[in-house]
């Protein structure tokens, strides 16, 4: 795929990414609606088991669709990754995007939200999802990059590792207080340091396979 292709496909992802966030973030305005008229916050409400239900497949839904997006317009595995992990990330920032214009929040990156359903119920701060989206697009466009660059470009162990490892810290520092979320409490205080332990492998990662990249630009 030719640097012009390339730039081209990020822009088309980015672009569908942004206006399906708004779809995404025009359901949350009307379920706000019915279960926090007097605005979302903590402890959570019980939901009806119908609205669960669609909430649940509607979230499946859509990372089902950003993956086909990715499908679509990768050439090659690597570069499919690269671009779900771009249109996830941008998705994500955007859904927040949308929801501060729609309905004036997050009033802080702080505040406290609902992120996914599957397989239990994820909260934590606004802060938290987009510190990972962020770093998504980033190793996206760096797959990217280094796939133009070698297109046999595979990344290396040690940065698979780095990357499992920082998942595995992060979904738990999101899916830890069951307590908040099956059982409407208060959630207990968010456990930074787990979380910045997964954004440091993340970055770890990141940072390993932008090496290439910067050695071949000064060449």
């Amino acid at each position: 795929m030719a640097k012009s292709d390339l730039t081209r496909n990020i822009l088309l992802v980015c672009v569908c990414a942004i206006a399906f966030a708004f779809v995404e973030s025009s359901v949350v305005v009307y379920l706000r609606a019915l279960y926090y008229p007097a605005g979302f916050q903590f402890p959570l409400h019980e939901m009806s088991a119908q609205h669960l239900t669609i909430e649940t497949i509607r979230e499946i839904a859509t990372i089902i669709i950003l993956i086909t997006v990715a499908l679509l317009t990768g050439t090659s595995r690597w570069q499919k990754f690269a671009f779900f992990l771009i249109a996830f990330g941008v998705w994500d920032v955007f859904y927040y995007v949308w929801l501060k214009l729609l309905l004036d929040w997050p009033t802080s990156l702080m505040d406290w939200d609902i992120l996914f359903l599957v397989p239990l119920p994820w909260i934590g701060p606004v802060i938290a999802p987009l510190a990972v989206s962020v770093i998504f697009v980033a190793w996206g466009i760096v797959i990217l990059l280094n796939h133009i660059r070698t297109p046999s470009f595979t990344p290396s162990n040690l940065s698979w590792i780095a990357a499992i490892l920082g998942t595995g810290l992060i979904l738990l520092t999101f899916l830890r207080d069951v307590n908040a979320t099956l059982h409407f409490q208060m959630p207990s205080p968010f456990s930074y340091g787990l979380f910045f332990g997964g954004i440091a492998l993340y970055l770890l990662s990141l940072i390993r396979e932008s090496r290439g990249l910067f050695n071949h630009t000064s060449r």
